[in-house]
């Protein structure tokens, strides 16, 4: 009989953690914004370590800059570190958007940031001219780098983003926000082939899929600083309080979706990130629910296409094998539904963070699988292993962390989410939607057979 076992960390330490601090997410909330720059008030460290990160995952340079705070700072504060930052920004790369980020240092010596940007405002103006500088909004956001987790501050980076910058409604614009969360670029440009599908225009609430996967042209400009294609626009953002409706893809990155409603009346949808048959079919009611626009026989032949896979693969190859899944709390439920979607079991879902939200989706999926769950919450990667090692599994999916206690263990690993740095072109590939969950079922299905299957491949016709 299926039940849900909630644990939590049982020590203070945290060994191979599966989170890291809430700039981060600030950071990449701003780096989906075209000409727009996340401005770190921090140390050097706190941006270079993120850069490198985004790197070795997207394979693509990103423009971070940082005030580079130091010993001296912690005694006379940051204040003259982020009024020059600030210009220099605006003066050598004239952005639409300069997302002022704080950290742990900044939040601990009590730096006034909004108090500072005012300053630097106004230095602007001399600078520029008024009219010049007026045209570069400078977003704060909230990141203390002591509380949380990335995903809050992704969360706080949108929420501040739109509460900012969104103007005061006018007329409807037809359009459906869409806050998709710490994605890849595949699965942004997924969604928005759903929505073309149903002829629904959509403002992604930001958009990386082009600055983390640019096409590499010629350059038709001299002029310079040069910034990647696409993103969001900042008319895009102000635009978002006409739309008919917003849709978070994940359960961590509501509270831009609530600003929008209860300042601009503007209905919100939380939820659940589009992984499988339900969840996808749960996103199409929503943009249906928003719009009334009619699902089309185009879609209907993916969602066909979907369920074909499963019963050509599902129960052959994939039926009660247990499972062992990893990392964003979002895209971790997704999969779980998923795979109890094919007969497999969720014998144990981790993720770094506390999240009601989570738990709630996953003891929802425990119902719907034939074995018991286990959820830990607030966990790191060393407690995975331990939990694994008392009751095996046949199959861990997650993201490149996992990769060296699943070797130790002889688990073959699905490798999905942030970071994945040992595979290429992993985040070009969409996981959500009915096509993404074909890509899944495909992934997950061959990693079965290299594992599992004789290779002289007598065993797979059976």
């Amino acid at each position: 009989m299926s039940c849900a076992n909630v644990m939590k960390r049982d020590r203070t330490a945290v060994i191979n953690p599966l989170v890291t601090c809430q700039p981060m997410g600030a950071m990449y909330a701003v780096a989906g914004i075209r000409r727009g720059l996340p401005l770190v008030h921090g140390s050097q460290g706190c941006s270079t370590f993120v850069r490198y990160s985004f790197s070795r995952h997207f394979r693509e340079p990103s423009e971070i800059a940082v005030t580079s705070l130091h010993e001296d700072a912690a005694v006379f504060g940051g204040r003259k570190n982020l009024i020059s930052g600030i210009g220099n920004l605006a003066v050598r790369f004239k952005p639409s958007v300069i997302g002022a980020i704080s950290t742990c240092s900044s939040e601990i010596i009590g730096d006034d940031m909004e108090g500072f940007i005012k300053i630097a405002k106004e230095e602007l103006k001399q600078k520029m001219g008024e009219k010049e500088a007026e045209q570069i909004k400078i977003v704060p956001i909230s990141t203390p780098s002591f509380v949380e987790t990335h995903f809050k501050g992704y969360d706080s980076g949108i929420n501040a983003l739109v509460n900012n910058l969104a103007q005061d409604p006018v007329d409807s614009n037809e359009k459906v926000n869409i806050i998709p969360g710490i994605v890849n670029p595949g699965d942004i440009r997924e969604i928005n082939h759903m929505m073309e599908l149903m002829g629904i225009e959509g403002i992604i609430l930001t958009d990386i899929s082009d600055p983390f996967d640019s096409p590499l042209r010629p350059s038709t400009t001299e002029t310079k600083p040069f910034y990647p294609k696409g993103g969001t626009t900042l008319e895009e953002i102000e635009d978002s309080s006409n739309s008919l409706g917003t849709i978070a893809l994940c359960g961590y990155a509501g509270s831009g979706a609530r600003s929008l409603e209860k300042k601009f009346e503007v209905p919100a949808a939380v939820g659940p990130i589009p992984i499988g048959v339900k969840n996808t079919d749960n996103f199409l009611r929503n943009l249906n629910k928003f719009t009334d626009a009619e699902i089309p026989d185009s879609i209907l032949d993916e969602r066909g296409l979907l369920i074909d896979s499963m019963a050509d693969l599902a129960s052959r190859y994939l039926f009660g094998r247990k499972v062992a899944i990893f990392g964003d709390p979002a895209i971790s439920a997704g999969i779980a539904r998923f795979v109890c979607e094919l007969g497999m079991i969720p014998s144990v879902v981790c993720t770094g963070v506390e999240s009601p939200e989570f738990v709630s989706e996953m003891k929802s999926v425990a119902k719907e699988s034939d074995g018991p769950v286990d959820i830990l919450i607030g966990s790191d990667l060393r407690a995975l292993e331990t939990r694994i090692e008392e009751d095996p599994v046949e199959l861990m999916i997650g993201h490149s962390d996992g990769r060296l206690f699943a070797k130790d263990l002889d688990i073959p690993l699905v490798r999905v989410g942030y970071p994945v740095y040992d595979r290429v072109g992993y985040h070009r590939i969409p996981i959500v939607g009915y096509n993404g969950s074909v890509n899944l079922i495909d992934r997950i299905t061959n990693t079965v057979f290299e594992k599992y299957y004789d290779k002289e491949h007598w065993k797979l016709q059976q």
